[in-house]
């Protein structure tokens, strides 16, 4: 049986490359980045040439990188950091309603620990935030607003640049969880006008377990996590050195790659549209048409539960996600979705077909043999047809 991962958006593959240029500091180059001897120097010297790498990758010098865990732990700083330095600015968070869990959780931790107020802006049918209603958010005492680069769910892409300029106006620090369109779209932190912006290197074929904030100079930002002086003392905790490394790497190749990958798997994703398309009625694209990532759709099958066509698929050896996969445990039906006023017998049945560069035109031609009778037939069986 033929094995066809579609869910990048989930995570991808490590590049061989990547692997390589992680292996010397598994094995020989295996010293603490913070010690003081020869082997814990080339280890310093490897983490600060990929700070360098991955700074001039967004358009940043690398000073302003701290390595994190992953997206979810530089979310979390971003936002429980900006929070706890500003408490005497004021105790007002903005954010959307179509976040990442782990933004969305985070502003409910300062809600109920710190006693903030959090805004959750409303998103329209494309799951675009409403500039408008931004900017009638905003308080005196608004200290962050933080909406993400592109939906992890659906792929659309926010305003982020003009989300920015609303910002700086009102002297308020804008963060965006840019997980998934790291890699995938260009980036320049100081033409966008971004204060933070999270990433994680398991998104873009890079190791998992290594993530980074870019903390712009003069942030007030308080480290959350204590326990070492690591990172110019903004994250304590021993550098996960092979994980920078290849991140570092995995960047460089993304970066290098980003406009002939875009190509390659946007004319993927329309093929494989189109041809489910042309075989199946009543399925619909959700998220923005134009203003999406190349590599992502979220398709709703109506009258079918996406678990099932989940569990069908993966029996063909197709492997696909019903949305982020920090939520696929959960019986709920999408909050993005949701968000969207996509009506619940449509989201129920939504999967999230996520392509990488190593995809090719002959899985996508599997794809379009194998899903359409799985569809006829779980939806014969249905009780809502």
């Amino acid at each position: 049986m033929r094995h066809i991962y579609l869910d990048h958006n989930a995570t991808s593959p490590v590049r061989k490359e990547v692997l390589d240029a992680m292996m010397p500091y598994l094995l020989d180059q295996y010293g603490n980045a913070s010690s003081v001897h020869s082997k814990g120097q080339a280890a310093a010297r490897a983490v600060e040439h990929s700070r360098e790498i991955i700074g001039n990758a967004i358009g940043t010098e690398s000073v302003d990188i701290v390595f994190t865990s992953g997206g979810t732990e530089a979310d979390n700083f971003a936002i429980k950091g900006v929070a706890m330095a500003n408490l005497e600015k004021g105790r007002h968070i903005i954010t959307s309603e179509t976040e990442h869990p782990a933004v969305l959780d985070t502003c409910e931790f300062v809600e109920k620990e710190l006693g903030f107020d959090v805004t959750y802006l409303p998103v329209d049918k494309y799951g675009v935030v409403d500039l408008d209603k931004l900017k009638e958010s905003i308080r005196k005492d608004t200290v962050l607003i933080s909406v993400m680069f592109a939906n992890n769910e659906v792929g659309t892409i926010q305003p982020v640049k003009e989300i920015a300029k609303i910002a700086k106006k009102n002297g308020i620090y804008f963060h965006t969880d840019a997980v998934q369109a790291l890699g995938k779209e260009h980036i320049d932190v100081e033409d966008l006008g971004i204060d933070l912006c999270s990433f994680s290197a398991h998104k873009l074929n890079g190791p998992k377990g290594i993530g980074a904030l870019y903390v712009r100079k003069g942030v007030n930002i308080m480290p959350y996590q204590s326990g070492g002086h690591h990172e110019r003392k903004r994250r304590a905790g021993t550098l996960n050195v092979p994980g920078i490394v290849g991140f570092a790497k995995a960047l460089e190749i993304a970066a290098r790659d980003m406009k002939k990958s875009g190509k390659h798997m946007k004319r993927l994703a329309k093929k494989f549209l189109t041809g489910l398309q042309g075989q199946l009625s009543e399925i619909y694209l959700n998220g923005h048409p134009e203003h999406r990532l190349s590599s992502t759709l979220n398709i709703s099958f109506r009258y079918i539960e996406g678990e099932s066509l989940l569990l069908n698929f993966d029996m063909k050896g197709i492997f696909v996600s019903t949305g982020s996969a920090c939520t696929s445990g959960s019986l709920e039906p999408s909050h993005v979705l949701t968000a969207m006023k996509v009506p619940p017998d449509t989201s129920q049945g939504s999967i999230r077909f996520s392509f990488g560069y190593e995809n090719t035109e002959e899985e996508v031609d599997y794809c379009l043999v194998e899903i359409p009778p799985i569809v006829k037939r779980l939806r014969e069986m249905s009780p809502l047809c």
